[in-house]
């Protein structure tokens, strides 16, 4: 259901991406507040009177904070802790819970999940009726106010009116996702392209990068610990919940401190982005970690996501014999219960929410 994006001058370059004719989108978003739809992303909603119960032995959220104010990131395991879905929860009403991750992974998530729905008073139902609007800018936070007649909520938090929510993500920006049905998408971006720059997805992908956040795709289900994407830094899991399926091994990695990769953030040299699973090796020529997402940005400079060893990040590193330059995450490599994060008080940044060491 894109009709909405052709509408307003967009087109699919590929099923994850989309562009527009916009000159110098990199460079748009330091200058403009820009419009993107988020088509790399995609939406399943689990409802039902077990819904709760059916999440809380499936994710590694705490489902009892998700009350519609609080939507944390979460992680859904195989049995060996390994990472097959990563995604946002938010609550839609009561009994009704909505999971926002990349698009490829919505039919084998809810494929997955349905092996044990079959035991709950639960439904899943992939969204294809739900279109995802990104906002980034200065102008971002007033035209949410505006069009969305919400306040926009706190970090990992959500606001909902009516159909539409808006979510408040991290970023060297202001930045909202906002969702709402496809059939009210279009008049909607239209509103916004009359203040704001419609470009593609591509810059929602660099936020992210920039965010040190990803969202794994199809193509990277069961390769990571969620600690190896740092998803416990960012309270994507609580180790204060009961069980649920991975749990025994995420939770000993993190005690036992057996996590021995991290997600890094990398300037690659170069004008070019590799592609994903591209090795980066040290100065032996030893492989040390790959690759798993890159943008250009907008000095015409390709950076990414490296899941690295922790032992190599202080030699000299390459890839396709380009040098590869760490660069700082914006946040602390520690350990933030969501517990911490759903109270605090802190409207903008989760620098100063209760952290443990990792």
């Amino acid at each position: 259901m894109t009709d909405w994006i052709s509408a307003n001058g967009g087109r699919l370059r590929a099923p994850h991406d989309v562009e527009f004719d916009t000159a110098d989108p990199a460079r748009q978003v330091l200058e403009n507040t820009v419009a993107i739809p988020l088509v790399h992303l995609g939406a399943v909603d689990v409802i039902g009177a077990d819904a709760e119960r059916f999440l809380q032995g499936q994710t590694s959220a705490q489902l009892s904070l998700v009350d519609g104010h609080f939507a944390p990131l979460t992680a859904f395991c195989s049995p060996k802790g390994r990472v097959m879905a990563n995604a946002q929860l938010m609550r839609v009403a009561p009994e009704h819970y909505r999971l926002i991750l990349h698009s490829s992974l919505v039919e084998p998530l809810t494929l997955q999940l349905s092996k044990f729905a079959a035991f709950y008073k639960v439904s899943l139902e992939p969204q294809e009726n739900i279109a995802l609007i990104g906002l980034i800018g200065r102008e971002a936070t007033a035209l949410t106010e505006v069009d969305c007649d919400l306040t926009p909520p706190k970090l990992w938090h959500q606001a909902t009116c009516g159909d539409t929510s808006v979510l408040t993500y991290p970023g060297p920006q202001t930045r909202y996702l906002i969702t709402l049905p496809t059939q009210m998408a279009g008049e909607f971006f239209q509103r916004l392209l009359s203040q704001c720059v419609a470009v593609g997805n591509a810059i929602w992908k660099l936020a992210d990068i920039q965010a040190g956040l990803h969202f794994i795709n199809a193509d990277q289900q069961d390769a990571y610990l969620p600690q190896m994407l740092n998803w416990e830094a960012l309270a994507g899991i609580s180790f204060k919940k009961g069980c649920y399926t991975g749990q025994e091994v995420v939770a000993r990695a993190h005690f036992r401190g057996q996590v021995k990769k991290r997600l890094f953030r990398v300037q690659i040299e170069g004008d070019e982005c590799p592609d994903n699973g591209s090795e980066v090796v040290n100065e032996s020529g030893k492989r040390v970690g790959e690759i798993i997402a890159s943008q250009v940005d907008a000095y015409g400079q390709p950076e990414g996501l490296a899941v690295l060893s922790t032992q190599a990040t202080e030699e000299p590193l390459s890839l396709n014999g380009h040098r590869v330059q760490l660069l700082k995450l914006p946040y602390a490599l520690e350990r933030l219960d969501p517990e911490d994060l759903a109270d605090s008080a802190d409207t903008t940044t989760q620098a100063d929410s209760k952290t443990k060491q990792v």
